[in-house]
């Protein structure tokens, strides 16, 4: 099967113009892809050419993420800090070469026991096996314990987590031989099993910060830089209720009238420029302005229009649904403003929806996932 193989180049948005100053504004990473037929080669590779393990064991984190955010239905997600799921992939003689078992599953108790440990069937094993496959693989057999730190069907991103800390970790046990094209094609084949062909979660969870994803076919990622040294802040309120992606999917209308596609268009290229400026109160504004996805799914999230009431209210600049949901996501440029905010937020979930949620108060996560221990012994 072909591998991928993807080139990085930022793209400079400065303007040239010689009776205007020239302002600094970030630049864009642009993340290309295209198949290839054969794997990189490495000076470090077995006798038979496959890639020789740089460590017995690694461990990976990845982040949780919010897709759609708003008007960027299936083409925009971003990383969030603090939350996201681990796993770590231990060469393992007794797994058959050139495969990966499942050895355990721990974490959030309803999620793990829920999870399949057939690799085939795991977000974290598809994506561990396509990253193999990348490598190039065939003569080691490896082992992977998954710990959930996220809940199934949330809208946080959990099956995209697991696929990124697997990918992450595999790439690097050999040494991180994988561009962050592979890695997101990697996490492609178990968002395409699970959840449908699109890379709003799994792009974000292993580039970090704002991804914009600008095709499928080919697959070119636009990476956007939040200013530096701005606070961005994200009230996550998850109520105890599951929205099966399948269904949230299905909600959705299969025609668009034309007013609603520019009106949506026009957001979401708002709040595009509102990251790459650093401007919170429009990226909230443009967040809370989808015509086309939100209102066919907030009503079947009991309560979700009285929290994003009562999120707007207590001084959120936006609020709008966290992928398919039901996690209502908020935005703001504080920490203990955020608080107060998730505490109306999950307020509003029990007197409007009758149901118990709990509030995160998390900054954007501009690293992405990544190699937190290794294990040369």
């Amino acid at each position: 099967m072909a591998a991928a193989t993807c080139k990085t180049s930022p793209i400079p948005t400065n303007l040239n113009h010689p009776h205007r100053p020239k302002p600094h504004i970030p630049r864009f990473q642009t993340v290309r892809c295209a198949s290839r037929q054969t794997p990189k080669t490495s000076s470090k590779t077995l006798a038979h050419g496959d890639p020789s393990p740089a460590f017995r064991s690694v461990t990976a984190f990845a982040p949780a993420t919010v897709a759609n955010l708003g008007p960027g239905f299936d083409f925009l997600g971003c990383a969030v800090d603090g939350v996201g799921d681990t796993v770590t992939v231990a060469v393992d003689p007794a797994v058959p070469a050139g495969t990966l078992s499942i050895s355990s599953i721990s974490g959030t108790a309803t999620s793990a026991a829920k999870l399949s440990r057939d690799p085939l069937w795991n977000c974290a094993g598809i994506a561990g096996i396509a990253a193999m496959r990348a490598l190039g693989v065939r003569s080691i057999g490896l082992s992977l314990h998954l710990e959930k730190g996220l809940p199934l069907g949330s809208g946080l991103g959990s099956s995209a987590a697991s696929a990124a800390a697997a990918a992450v970790a595999v790439n690097g046990l050999f040494g991180g031989r994988l561009s962050l094209g592979e890695l997101v094609r990697a996490g492609l084949e178990s968002e395409k099993k699970v959840s449908g062909y699109h890379a709003d979660n799994i792009a974000p969870s292993i580039m970090g910060g704002f991804v914009l994803i600008r095709s499928y076919d080919p697959l070119e990622l636009l990476r956007l830089e939040f200013p530096a040294g701005q606070d961005l802040y994200f009230v996550l309120v998850s109520p105890e209720f599951e929205a099966p992606t399948k269904k949230m999917r299905a909600a959705l209308p299969p025609e668009v009238k034309m007013k609603d596609h520019v009106q949506n268009s026009s957001q979401a290229a708002a709040l595009v420029a509102a990251v790459v400026q650093g401007d919170v109160r429009v990226l909230g504004s443009a967040m809370s302005s989808d015509g086309i996805v939100e209102p066919r799914r907030a009503p079947l999230i009991p309560g979700m229009a009285g929290v994003k009431k009562a999120a707007i209210q207590a001084g959120a600049f936006g609020c709008t649904i966290s992928g398919a949901g039901p996690t209502a996501v908020a935005v703001i440029d504080g920490e203990d403003k955020g608080k107060e905010i998730g505490d109306r937020m999950v307020e509003a979930f029990l007197s409007e929806g009758k149901l118990k949620a709990s509030a995160t108060v998390a900054r954007l996560d501009r690293f992405g996932a990544r190699v937190i221990n290794s294990n040369a012994d």
